[in-house]
C-alpha cells in the first residue's frame, strides 16, 4: 500500500483538488483556494506540458493510493485492453475493491476503505476478500461482514449518505449494509476532475 507521509493539506492546495477524498480537505480548499507558501496567493507557477503530465499522474496515484510500480502496471494492463487507454485505466482503478467500498459509503476515505478491506471486514459474493486491489466485476455484491456491522467507522461513514447514491453504476442497500457493482462505469459517470489523457501522453513518449 502506498502511504504518503508528507503534508496532505499542502498537496491538496497545490493541486486545487481534494485527491484524498477526506471531507476536511474540501473545507480547507474553501478557506484557502490558493497554493501553499509565502507567495501562494499572488504567484502561481506555470507548468510546462511535461510538468502538467507529471502532476496529473501524481494526482491519480495519490487519489487511489498506488505506488509507481503499481500504477505503471495498471497502465500497461489498460494499454493492452480494448478501448481508450486512459478511460480503461480509470475503469480498472474504479473497479478496485477498496475504491468500491469507499464509493458505496462504507468508509469515509479510500485509505480507510483500504484498511478495512485489509482487515477482512467485507465479503464479495459472500466470500471473504482482503485484497484492496481485487477487481470487482459487474453483478458482484459487496457487503459488510455481520461481525463488522457495528464498527463506528462504518456506521459514521454511512450516516453521511443522504438518499440514493449519485453513482448510477453502484446500488446500495443501507439496511442490509450491502452494495452491488452494477456495471463498469463510463468516463462521464466517475465524477473525476483530472485529465487522464495527459498520463497517456506521458507514458507514450
Amino acid at each position: 500500500m502506498a502511504k504518503f507521509t508528507g503534508s496532505k493539506g499542502k498537496l491538496v492546495r497545490r493541486f486545487g483538488d481534494n485527491v484524498f477524498g477526506n471531507p476536511k480537505f474540501d473545507k480547507l480548499l474553501n478557506r484557502k483556494a490558493y497554493a501553499p507558501g509565502q507567495h501562494g496567493q499572488t504567484r502561481r507557477r506555470r507548468l510546462s506540458n511535461y510538468g502538467l503530465q507529471l502532476q496529473e499522474k501524481q494526482k491519480i496515484k495519490l487519489m487511489y493510493g498506488l505506488l509507481e510500480k503499481q500504477f505503471r502496471n495498471t497502465f500497461k494492463k489498460a494499454d493492452g485492453m480494448k478501448g481508450e487507454t486512459g478511460t480503461v485505466m480509470l475503469q480498472l482503478l474504479e473497479s478496485r475493491l477498496d475504491n468500491v467500498v469507499y464509493r458505496l459509503g462504507f468508509a469515509p476515505t479510500r485509505p480507510a476503505a483500504r484498511q478495512l478491506v485489509n482487515h477482512g471486514h467485507f465479503l464479495v459474493n459472500d466470500k471473504s476478500v482482503n485484497i484492496p486491489s481485487y477487481g470487482v466485476k459487474a453483478g458482484d455484491t459487496i457487503r459488510v461482514r455481520d461481525k463488522s456491522k457495528k464498527l463506528d467507522i462504518i456506521l459514521d461513514s454511512m450516516k453521511r449518505i443522504k438518499g440514493d447514491l449519485e453513482l448510477a453504476w453502484l446500488e446500495l442497500d443501507k439496511a442490509k449494509m450491502q452494495g452491488t457493482f452494477i456495471e463498469v462505469p463510463d468516463r462521464d459517470q466517475m465524477n473525476l476532475t483530472f485529465d487522464e489523457r495527459l498520463v497517456v501522453e506521458l507514458y507514450s513518449k
